[in-house]
């Protein structure tokens, strides 16, 4: 399964997908917590098999799922998103310094094209 896609017409530009980075944001907790897979899928309620799913992206999770990992880590949902939010704005920035031909936008400029979502972190 892919952990990059392509999106957009003509648009060979590789972006990552959200269910990997968020995968990742729990990985790094529970591993900071020094807990098993066992344990927080126990504490969450969901099977060690899924959540091992879950952090490698494999698995979109509900918004339900979410919430009990998070109530497991004992950190907030909004901060696990803020998190992955940042995290796919630095994937963002790395790419347009590194892939040639691509200009980053004017400073305080945000740029836009058709099909663009704008993620907002308070």
């Amino acid at each position: 399964m892919a952990e990059v896609a392509h999106i957009g017409p003509g648009d060979r530009e590789r972006r990552p997908l959200l269910r990997t980075a968020l995968g990742a944001a729990l990985r790094r907790h529970r591993r900071s917590q020094r807990r098993t897979l066992a344990d927080v899928a126990r504490d969450a309620r969901v099977s060690m098999p899924y959540l091992s799913e879950l952090e490698r992206g494999r698995k979109e999770a509900s918004s339900e799922v979410l919430a009990a990992v998070c109530d497991a880590l004992g950190v907030e949902l909004g901060d696990v998103l803020t998190e992955v939010g940042r995290d796919l704005v630095g994937n963002r920035a790395a790419v347009l310094r590194l892939a040639p031909g691509i200009s980053a936008p004017a400073p305080g400029r945000l740029a836009h094209r058709p099909g663009d979502a704008l993620l907002l972190a308070a």
